[in-house]
């Protein structure tokens, strides 16, 4: 399974700045040793169920210390019997791109 998530807690800055409550997270999942890609507005991690909504759930914590609310948007695909696909999905792409089958 790969879930795509997005987590942002409220913030009492006057910039909105959420940047080091994000890293929080992103440090949570790179530490889970689990398959991940953190990106602009997303981050990426695929592994079993169980294991995966842990991070996730670890991961929100993370990001919520000392706020009041936090918001997440997630996406999973959920796919038994595939492993790789973190990866493999964009490589199919690629392949595409590039006229290849």
């Amino acid at each position: 399974m790969i879930v795509a998530f997005s987590v942002s807690p409220a913030s009492g800055d006057s910039d909105g700045g959420v940047s080091e409550a994000v890293a929080r997270a992103v440090r949570v999942v790179r530490e889970s040793g689990l398959p991940n890609s953190t990106g602009p507005m997303f981050t990426n991690i695929e592994g079993e169920w169980d294991e995966v909504m842990d991070v996730v759930k670890r991961a929100v914590e993370a990001a919520g210390e000392g706020a009041p609310r936090v918001s997440l948007v997630l996406k999973a695909d959920i796919r038994p019997g595939y492993e790789g696909q973190l990866d493999a999905k964009v490589e199919r792409v690629e392949q595409h791109l590039k006229g290849g089958a």
